[in-house]
């Protein structure tokens, strides 16, 4: 996962609603005032995973759809794809498709990065 830039502040979250909130985060992308944990072998991690998300009123239909992906982004990757969690949610607001299925993946996976250092030592070795 790419590091933030020092002493960001200032950033916005704007997809919820057409309003934009003011964050001040730290080097890590987490609140400066959030009260971090005392204990020496406790820590608030940076997670580099991004959710991938399948949505649908059927959830077989939405589980399937996000195993064809997983597949496929696999075989792209030329490795098993890191997802660390699989989370399902529904939304019951009208118009919208009741399922959510999202797969937690690793970012440096869906940015290809394994495939980067595969041809970075093909390179060097050859």
């Amino acid at each position: 996962m790419p590091d933030l830039p020092s002493g960001l502040w200032g950033t916005t979250l704007g997809e919820v609603s057409e309003e934009s909130i003011a964050l001040d985060l730290d080097d890590t992308g987490v609140a400066r005032t959030l009260p971090r944990p005392l204990h020496r072998q406790d820590e608030v991690q940076q997670v580099p995973y991004r959710p991938v998300r399948f949505c649908d009123d059927d959830l077989p239909r939405a589980l399937e759809r996000s195993a064809t992906w997983l597949r496929s982004a696999q075989e792209w990757l030329g490795e098993p794809l890191d997802v660390i969690a699989v989370h399902l949610d529904y939304d019951d607001r009208a118009g919208r498709p009741y399922y959510e299925v999202k797969l937690l993946c690793n970012e440096e996976d869906l940015a290809g990065a394994p495939i980067a250092v595969r041809a970075r030592t093909a390179q060097t070795a050859g």
